[in-house]
């Protein structure tokens, strides 16, 4: 059978796939088959908490490295082991998968799984370039599948209170978002050699739609996150999180600006993505600063979230064990800039007197934050979407118009200078414009194609 031919068959079949499960409503006590993609540090968590929530069971795991397709028992007992992820998609006992792969996989396996009638939780970040976001929005609408995002602070009860605080005006008109990643990982990874890749490792299902490369250890499992072919470094991984909370605790979509320098100058190893990185984003009511240390701790201890609200009346700092919020306080402007360096000579600002004791807003302290239950309720979260077919809190759409924002700030560094993005596209600018798109390696790209065709 010539090579067209097949595809066209194997598209028409994952229609009629998509199409019949599009009309199956799971019922309330069915139990969900799930699948897991991926058994590395995150998959392994999300296996065990779906393996014990009530309504779902995982049936089956893929993993490219057989060691870890051996030790998932643990976790999840007599369930199916494949190492190509496509035969778990043609399981009919998945119902839904779980993808924790590298991130260059994301959207292609999204996108595969929708075709062939399956519901997705995807990890973030849900691309490796801005098209990619494009192609599984309109990939999951056609399919009527079920795609929801890993950004579990979405589920996170204190998250939700803190949201409505800052939408409700309690810290004042928003002015600036703060976000910091820090830590020292120095001198950094080595340079190790390449060579054959470990026999129990499938490196060219691994490596799937990225260029062809020689195998190093640097370049594969969990060090994946460094170099460009498989990822955005930080600003994707950890950036992604906290920029999540604050499109959602504002309503914001896009930035229309974005400045960003960062370059790999202090770790000594092969990697390419930035130790260092310092992003602006502007958008129309506030800005954001995202900064990002691989090589410097800060003197603080290294956190995965740290996210701060700067408003006209409080400023609010959350991360997974809880908020606080901070009120300025309110007294006259002249009695602020008189105290100046002790005090003004003739003719400069005097105080005026007044209370000394207001503020503007109200102290608040949360300290109800669960960094583990957070990834169990929004597993529990996608179970219900998937039952009752409404749109979960982490959308598809939602997760790439996030990770969209730190692409622009991963492409402005990368280029040394600014982009504007207008209308879905980066504005006067072809080489920055350029780098919204990406081409997948053989056969990769005809798995695609089929796909959008």
């Amino acid at each position: 059978m010539k090579r067209r031919d097949f595809i066209k068959r194997v598209a028409q079949g994952s229609a009629v796939v998509s199409a019949i499960s599009a009309q199956r409503v799971l019922g309330a006590n069915e139990r969900i088959g799930i699948g897991i993609i991926g058994f590395g540090l995150i998959g392994r968590l999300h296996a065990r908490n779906f393996h014990a929530l009530p309504g779902s069971q995982v049936v089956a795991v893929a993993d490219v490295f057989q060691p870890r397709l051996d030790a998932s028992v643990e976790t999840v007992g007599a369930a199916k082991r494949y190492r190509d992820f496509r035969k778990l998609l043609e399981d009919k006992n998945v119902d839904a998968v779980v993808i924790a792969t590298p991130d260059h996989w994301h959207a292609l396996i999204t996108m595969m799984a929708c075709a062939a009638g399956k519901d997705v939780y995807v990890e973030k970040p849900v691309t490796l370039f801005v098209q990619e976001g494009r192609w599984m929005l309109d990939c999951a609408r056609r399919h009527k599948r079920i795609v929801q995002v890993g950004t579990q602070q979405r589920s996170a009860a204190h998250y939700a209170r803190a949201r409505d605080l800052i939408r409700s005006g309690q810290i004042g008109e928003l002015v600036s978002a703060q976000i910091q990643f820090f830590r020292n990982v120095s001198p950094g990874f080595g340079t190790p050699a390449d060579g054959e890749p470990p026999r129990d490792l499938d490196y060219n299902l691994w490596l799937g739609p990225a260029p062809q490369r020689a195998y190093n250890p640097n370049r594969s499992i969990y060090h994946f996150r460094w170099f460009w072919d498989y990822s955005g470094g930080q600003m994707t991984n950890l950036g992604q999180h906290s920029l999540d909370i604050v499109h959602w605790c504002t309503g914001a979509t896009a930035p229309t600006r974005v400045t960003s320098f960062g370059s790999r100058r202090f770790l000594k190893d092969n990697c390419e993505v930035p130790d260092v990185q310092d992003a602006i984003l502007e958008y129309p009511n506030f800005t954001v600063v995202c900064q990002i240390r691989e090589c410097a701790a800060g003197g603080t201890t290294p956190a995965t979230s740290n996210l701060v609200f700067h408003g006209t009346k409080a400023t609010l700092r959350i991360n997974r064990d809880g908020f606080e919020v901070v009120p300025d306080r309110k007294e006259p402007p002249e009695n602020i800039v008189s105290r100046i360096m002790g005090g003004h000579p003739i003719g400069g600002p005097k105080s005026i007197g007044g209370p000394t004791n207001q503020f503007w807003a109200q102290s608040i302290k949360d300290a109800s934050g669960d960094r583990q239950n957070q990834l169990s309720d929004h597993a529990r979260h996608f179970l219900e979407c998937v039952r009752t077919r409404k749109q979960p809190v982490s959308d598809l759409q939602s997760g790439h118009e996030v990770v969209t924002a730190c692409h622009l700030a991963n492409i402005s560094a990368r280029l040394g200078r600014p982009v504007r993005w207008e209308a879905e596209t980066i504005a006067g600018d072809h080489e920055a414009g350029a780098m919204l798109t990406r081409s997948y390696r053989s056969p990769w790209d005809m798995e695609l194609k089929g796909l959008l065709s």
